[in-house]
């Protein structure tokens, strides 16, 4: 079988999370990731045969038989890159969702992320908005925690700051920003909201404490949230100034049209 640290999907993941811990967006062990991978893909690299089964502690029948490579709980995202058989794992979903196989990784006897129910449950919500999405992103990027201090949590209001920030905002991510005011981590109850939010929205900023991103790859995803920390960057350094000039309602219209997007319905007049 071929060495599963070159496959492609295993080259990506540790290279995403050395950038992203590099943003500064993943402190210590905080921020998480979880990608769906092709079974045909995996079978080049592993035999398929379960090290051990998790609990999962919630049931997404809508993933049984699903394979995930995920990050580890307590791991840092730096030493990813320097171990990746022990900061990573890749699980299989059984049982409804609610046992997962390990595959491969956590070499260490560690785990999958505290929080994978909030990772599945938005690659369930996502999945029936996309079939095509493969990743959901979790991480702590300063600017965006910065602005849920100071700035009104309303959605449409949220969202239509950042798009005012940024030309290229409203083509990344037309659909807006949804947020969740500050919730308990590692609980099915804010994995239950976080999907919910998911429906309309592929960014879920969490009051507090960090964004939900998803998308079909991991350069999206990362490029998603790349996108809206630079524009709550952008608010922070304005935001106590007057204001003399911004992006219209009428200009925002014109990049629907030049770039063939649709914002999401409401937020524009």
């Amino acid at each position: 079988m071929k060495d599963i640290l070159t496959a492609p999907f295993m080259v990506e993941m540790i290279r995403t999370t050395t950038n992203m811990y590099a943003h500064g967006w993943d402190e210590r062990n905080g921020g998480n990731i979880s990608l769906l991978l092709d079974e045909a893909e995996v079978k080049e690299y592993l035999d398929m045969q379960p090290i051990h089964t998790l609990e999962t502690g919630f049931a997404a029948p809508e993933l049984c038989g699903k394979i995930f490579l995920v990050t580890g709980t307590g791991k840092y995202f730096k030493n990813v890159q320097y171990a990746p058989d022990v900061n990573l794992g890749m699980v299989r979903l059984v049982e409804n969702g609610t046992r997962a196989e390990l595959l491969w990784g956590f070499t260490d006897g560690g785990r999958f992320t505290s929080e994978f129910p909030a990772h599945m449950m938005s690659h369930v919500a996502r999945m029936k908005v996309d079939p095509k999405n493969r990743v959901v992103m979790h991480c702590h990027p300063a600017n965006l925690l910065a602005m849920t201090y100071v700035h009104d949590l309303d959605e449409k209001t949220f969202t239509r700051t950042l798009w005012q920030m940024c030309t290229e905002c409203i083509v990344v991510f037309p659909d807006g920003v949804n947020v969740l005011p500050w919730m308990l981590c590692g609980t099915n109850e804010i994995g239950v909201a976080t999907a919910k939010k998911m429906e309309t929205a592929r960014l879920v900023v969490w009051a507090q404490h960090g964004i939900y991103g998803a998308g079909k790859d991991l350069d999206e995803t990362f490029g998603l949230i790349e996108t809206a920390e630079k524009a709550a960057e952008i608010y922070l350094k304005i935001a106590h100034l007057p204001l003399k000039n911004t992006i219209t309602d009428e200009q925002m219209h014109l990049l629907e049209a030049r770039f063939g997007v649709k914002a999401r319905e409401g937020y524009l007049n």
